[in-house]
């Protein structure tokens, strides 16, 4: 299956996400309340679930998107190189309607496939998500309330579901996988469990964006390995 699959129709993306605030007791009453009830059975003893905040970035009730980072595989004289472009905006909505136009472009030059690692549990819903809440009319390739299984993963490859080979209870990180793989990632930038203080106390959006683009290289990358592709260096990353 993967032998048939065309790399160059593919768009990469990944995306970075934050709290909606810096920190828990920013937020209002009612929604401190949700916050609790919702991490009532994930606290340990001795935490409070003010203590788990820094969390909130990953489910989209309580978190917001400041970084999408779509990129894809071109050809010169018969060697890989990755085009990046990212979207990033303090105002969220903003920064998706200008993602979902992008998007519309890409489609109309042959990209037809998204492609994230963990995207069909994370990515792509988020970005759904996130839509509707700021009122964004969801692309077709988003618009999968009630598609048939089959039908949203012959537009939306996982290169983690892809690794599971079927197996439901298995996850593996992309940096383990890259790690496996000999794959190169950049070993002086941060990681996910830093964005949030990156993004709230230091400021510092730029580097996150960085970090994002060399994130959505690593997918491609991944997908080239499972491919038998050589894989693409950090010297044929452009961004734009």
């Amino acid at each position: 299956m993967l032998n048939n699959l065309n790399i160059e129709e593919i768009l990469f993306l990944d995306i970075e996400t934050v709290p909606l605030a810096p920190e828990f007791s920013k937020l209002s009453d009612n929604w401190k309340k949700l916050w609790e009830k919702k991490m009532q059975f994930k606290i340990d003893d001795g935490e409070l679930p003010g203590d788990l905040y820094d969390r909130a970035g990953i489910y989209a009730e309580f978190g917001k998107i400041i970084c999408i980072s779509a990129g894809y595989v071109t050809q010169k004289k018969g060697e890989f190189f990755f085009r990046a472009k990212s979207f990033y905006d303090d105002d969220e909505k903003k920064l998706i309607g200008n993602f979902f136009n992008a998007w519309e472009q890409f489609s109309r030059a042959g990209k037809r496939k998204l492609c994230g690692h963990n995207g069909q549990e994370f990515d792509f819903p988020y970005i759904a998500r996130r839509a509707l809440v700021h009122n964004l009319k969801l692309p077709k390739i988003f618009d999968i309330a009630g598609a048939k299984p089959w039908e949203v993963k012959d537009v939306m490859i996982d290169t983690l579901q892809l690794w599971k080979f079927g197996d439901y209870k298995h996850y593996t990180s992309l940096s383990l996988l890259c790690e496996l793989f000999d794959i190169p990632t950049p070993k002086d930038d941060i990681d996910g469990s830093q964005v949030c203080n990156v993004y709230w106390k230091e400021n510092d959006l730029d580097r996150i964006v960085k970090y994002c683009e060399k994130d959505t290289l690593a997918v491609a990358n991944l997908l080239l390995k499972y491919k038998g592709d050589k894989i693409i260096p950090f010297d044929n990353l452009e961004s734009v």
